[in-house]
C-alpha cells in the first residue's frame, strides 16, 4: 500500500510539473524573459527604442506622441528614451543599442561621412526615414543682459551645448561667421534645462538652443523673465548658408516666448534615422502610420510634419528601403 501511495504521489508531482511548464511558468517565453527586452517581441509585437533628447527640448515630447502613433498602428511597441540628442543618438545606433532615433540632418550627415565629431569614424549602419520639421537655432538671453547681437557675446558666459553635440557645432559655426571663437567667450557646456536655469539664476548670460519652437525650457524661462532671441543679420545668414548649405533661413514667430516681433535666424531639419537592420515591411508601416496620423500629434510641430516635405534637407543620405517604398507610393522624391 505504501508503494502504491509513493507511486501515486510521484505521478501527481510529475503531472503538475508538466502543466506548469506548458503554461510558461519558467522565465523563457514568460513575462520576465528576454521576449520583452528592447528589440525583442511582446505578444507578437517587436519592442523598439526611439532615442529622443533631453526633457527640456522638442524631441522628447514629440517622440512620445510619434511613438504612440506607431505603437497603435503597427507591429512595433515604441519606447521613447531620453538622451543627449543627435550625436549621442548616432553613436547609440552604431552600437546596436537602439533602433530608431531623432537627429539633426547636419549631424546625421556628419555621421555618415565621418566628419566633425565623427572624424575618421563614419557610421555605416544607419539610414534615413524622413525629415520632420525645422530645428531653429535660438540664441537665448534676457532683456537684462543687454545682448542684442552675436558680437555682443564677447566676454560673456555662454552655453554652447555639450562638446560634439549638434548645438555645439551650430554654435561654433555661427560664432565663426561672426569672427568669434570660444576664446572670445566664457563657454559653458550645458543642457537646455541647465542653460535656461543658469540664465534665470544669473550664472550665465546667454545660451544656444537648437530645437523646434516653442522649446519647453525656453518657454519655462519666459514665464520668469523677459526672453530675448538674438537675431542674425541678413548678410550673416547668407554667408552661413553659402558655407554650410544644410542651413536655411528661419524665424521665431512673434508671440513665441512673449516676443513682440518676429526674430530672424537659421535652422537645420529634425529627422528620424533607423538602423539598417530594421525589417523593410516594419519601417514601411511605421513611416505610413506616422505621416497618415499626424492629426493625432498635438505638439506644435505636428502641423509641420508632412509627407510632401519629408525628403527635404536629406541631401545624399540613403533612405531605408521601407521608408523609400512609402514615398514611392506617394509619388514623392528628393
Amino acid at each position: 500500500m505504501k508503494k502504491l501511495r509513493r507511486s501515486f504521489l510521484f505521478i501527481m508531482v510529475l503531472t503538475l510539473a508538466m502543466i506548469i511548464t506548458a503554461c510558461g511558468g519558467g522565465n523563457e517565453g514568460g513575462t520576465s524573459g528576454a521576449g520583452e527586452e528592447e528589440g525583442g517581441t511582446d505578444g507578437g509585437k517587436q519592442n523598439l527604442s526611439l532615442l529622443t533628447g533631453g526633457t527640456g527640448g522638442t524631441y522628447y515630447p514629440l517622440g512620445g506622441q510619434i511613438g504612440n502613433i506607431i505603437s497603435d498602428n503597427t507591429d512595433a511597441n515604441i519606447t521613447p528614451q531620453t538622451s543627449g540628442a543627435s550625436a549621442e543618438n548616432m553613436e547609440t545606433l552604431r552600437n546596436g543599442e537602439a533602433e530608431i532615433a531623432f537627429s539633426q540632418t547636419d549631424i546625421a550627415s556628419y555621421a555618415l561621412e565621418g566628419k566633425e565629431m565623427f572624424e575618421g569614424a563614419a557610421i555605416d549602419n544607419i539610414q534615413a526615414i524622413a525629415s520632420l520639421y525645422p530645428e531653429t537655432i535660438q540664441l537665448v538671453t534676457t532683456a537684462d543682459s543687454g545682448i542684442k547681437s552675436v558680437e555682443d557675446l564677447k566676454g560673456k558666459s555662454v552655453s554652447i551645448g555639450a562638446p560634439g553635440s549638434g548645438v555645439f557645432i551650430n554654435a561654433m559655426q555661427i560664432l565663426e561667421i561672426h569672427g568669434l571663437t570660444t576664446d572670445d567667450i566664457k563657454a559653458q557646456n550645458l543642457s537646455f534645462d541647465e542653460s535656461t536655469d543658469g540664465i534665470q539664476a544669473g550664472n550665465i548670460d546667454a545660451a544656444f538652443v537648437t530645437a523646434g519652437t516653442p522649446t519647453g525650457a525656453v518657454e519655462a524661462l519666459s514665464a520668469q523673465a523677459d526672453v530675448v532671441i538674438v537675431p542674425l543679420a541678413d548678410d550673416k545668414i547668407a554667408e552661413l548658408v553659402e558655407k554650410y548649405p544644410y542651413y536655411s533661413e528661419d524665424s521665431v514667430p512673434s508671440g513665441t516666448y512673449k516676443l513682440e516681433s518676429e526674430v530672424k535666424t537659421v535652422a537645420v531639419k529634425a529627422m528620424l534615422v533607423a538602423s539598417k537592420d530594421l525589417d523593410e515591411t516594419l519601417v514601411y508601416e511605421m513611416t505610413k502610420a506616422m505621416f497618415e496620423n499626424t492629426d493625432q500629434i498635438t505638439h506644435a510641430k505636428g502641423e509641420l510634419i508632412k509627407a510632401e516635405t519629408a525628403l527635404e534637407g536629406l541631401g545624399d543620405m540613403e533612405l531605408h528601403p521601407g521608408a523609400a517604398k512609402y514615398f514611392e507610393e506617394k509619388g514623392i522624391s528628393k
